[in-house]
């Protein structure tokens, strides 16, 4: 019996292998056949003939056909206002900033501020395709050379350079480039024109920037998106990935959409961001770019998509050109900041109707908190009380409030009629700046001022200074000068060697002889100027000369 099983069985692996063989066989025959089939075919008898195609006709492209498609016109009109940004940040010193900082109110609360500042720009960075670190390839950000670089979108909206982003695009960047469509391969450079920080929200994560120019630039213009209707067909263009110019038509799919969910983290969504939602495709490098009707003109400002992949899925967010152009108009004034009104108080944004019946009230807000410094606190309101109209006009809810309220002009005053134990009240309420009146509780400088920094040069060139010291200026035998207190890493300066200690007596053959000159100088320098330090040795008490060129 064992005998003939090894037989059966040396009988089954030979059969498999002519098999397989086989088929090997035939799959090579098949290919030559096939290969052989490009030059000779066999007619029905098996004999070969030659292969004529001499009754073939060529392919004829047609002549350029305009279909009925709008969306090209559009592309056409708006595209070469639509630009790249690109941003770097280079590596900062370590400093601790204020760990122990605390939102007024905490989180839960609405009012006249919900969150401590930047923590939108934090939700938009983790959650929202913001700027987030990707990997290698198609990065919205990544690190070269140790510098960490951003992509990003935006419009110009004025001829003389004035462009239209998100905050989130620029925040933090110590150089910002910007592409134009009509530059040829960048333009002003491998990395485009420089740009400069005109004025930022941080509430509305609205930024204008501005870039030079020596002729009119193409410009966009913004339409009215209270017209804005859900269904109505939108494009968004930008750079998603940092493929510039990509187009991405949807529609509007929602209105007044605000992003109520807080994050993990636990951080709630600004008050003042009330969203147009599109499933137009919005990617990491869209944000700042702009959305655009069937007219021409920009309806919103891509600013957000909510995904779990960082790529599209079809729910997208723009920021309302309305709200657009009120904050681009206060940023481009005198004080390149946006002011609004505040009277100092906090309240939840959502109550169950069970405390309006308990309490004695259908429509309003029941104050949560009161800020000492607040003009509802000077004016008597108490927490508890239920604010139901503001000069007249019934509140329908916090919104209600808060838009009303941070619309109105600092130093006027309105009328609040309020409830409290059930009567009828009425108060004068003084309106304050909503950015200082927090600010102020919270000890800390309102993020949305120019920011204060000790010189020009920080920026410029990388460096701080201060006033060189009396006994040094004796030493040193010179009449004046500024000495260099720190130098960032991988700036202008730390490039040409200009180290902490140098003290500064000359720039470019003009006299640095205090903090005032030397801002004065800097102030002036520009991208691709020539900039050279005159450097008095503090051992030997003659000059060394350093310099290079501004990138």
């Amino acid at each position: 019996m064992d005998t003939q099983n090894r037989m059966n069985s040396t009988l089954i692996d030979s059969f498999r292998s002519r098999r397989f063989t086989s088929t090997f066989v035939l799959l090579a025959t098949l290919s030559a056949g096939i290969l052989a089939g490009s030059v000779l075919t066999r007619n029905v008898s098996g004999k070969e003939q030659s292969n004529d195609s001499s009754d073939a006709r060529p392919i004829v492209i047609p002549s350029p056909t305009v279909l009925s498609n709008g969306f090209s016109q559009i592309v056409k009109q708006v595209g070469p206002a639509v630009v790249n940004i690109n941003t770097e940040s280079l590596p900062k010193e370590t400093t601790a900033k204020n760990p122990h900082r605390r939102g007024i109110p905490g989180h839960g609360q609405g009012g006249d501020d919900q969150q401590a500042p930047g923590d939108m720009q934090d939700f938009f960075n983790r959650f929202f395709g913001g700027q987030g670190g990707q990997g290698d390839g198609g990065d919205e950000d990544g690190m070269m050379g140790g510098e960490h670089r951003a992509l990003g979108s935006g419009f110009i909206v004025d001829p003389r350079g004035y462009i239209i982003t998100n905050n989130h695009v620029v925040d933090k960047a110590d150089k910002i480039f910007v592409k134009l469509s009509t530059d040829p391969d960048g333009g002003a450079g491998e990395e485009g024109r420089p740009a400069r920080v005109i004025g930022v929200d941080k509430d509305t994560d609205i930024a204008v920037i501005k870039i030079d120019t020596d002729k009119p630039l193409p410009f966009v213009k913004l339409g009215n998106s209270d017209g804005a209707q859900v269904g109505d067909w939108v494009l968004a263009i930008g750079s998603p990935f940092g493929l510039s110019q990509t187009v991405s038509a949807g529609i509007v799919s929602a209105k007044n959409r605000s992003i109520d969910e807080p994050s993990p983290n636990g951080v709630s969504q600004s008050q003042f961001q009330r969203f147009i939602q599109t499933d137009a495709a919005i990617n990491p490098g869209n944000s700042g770019g702009p959305l655009v009707d069937m007219a021409g003109q920009v309806v919103g400002m891509n600013t957000a998509i909510y995904t779990q992949s960082m790529g599209s899925q079809g729910v997208g967010f723009a920021m309302p050109s309305n709200t657009i152009a009120s904050v681009y108009n206060m940023l481009i004034g005198p004080d390149h900041k946006v002011t609004r009104g505040s009277i100092g108080i906090s309240f939840q944004p959502a109550l169950n109707s069970a405390v309006g019946r308990m309490y004695g009230f259908s429509n309003g807000v029941m104050v949560s908190t009161v800020t000492p410094s607040g003009g509802a606190a000077k004016a008597g309101i108490q927490p508890g009380d239920v604010i139901v109209s503001i000069d007249g006009r019934n509140i329908k809810d916090g919104d209600d409030l808060v838009n009303d309220i941070s619309a109105r002009k600092v130093g006027t005053v309105v009328k609040l009629g309020y409830l409290r134990n059930g009567k009828q009240n009425t108060a004068n309420v003084s309106i304050g700046d909503r950015a200082k009146t927090y600010a102020d509780i919270a000890g800390e400088q309102d993020d949305n001022s120019p920011q204060q920094t000790p010189d020009p040069g920080q920026n410029t060139l990388g460096i701080t200074v201060s006033p060189v010291p009396p006994a040094m200026l004796k030493k040193l035998n010179i009449p004046g000068g500024v000495i260099v207190s720190s130098v960032k890493p991988g700036s202008f300066a730390d490039d040409i060697n200009l180290g902490k200690g140098a003290v500064i007596v000359e720039i470019n053959k003009k006299p640095v002889t205090d903090e005032a000159s030397y801002r004065a100088i800097v102030s002036s320098l520009k991208s691709k100027d020539d900039v050279v330090f005159v450097i008095r040795d503090t051992r030997t008490a003659g000059n060394s000369y350093v310099g290079g060129t501004l990138p």
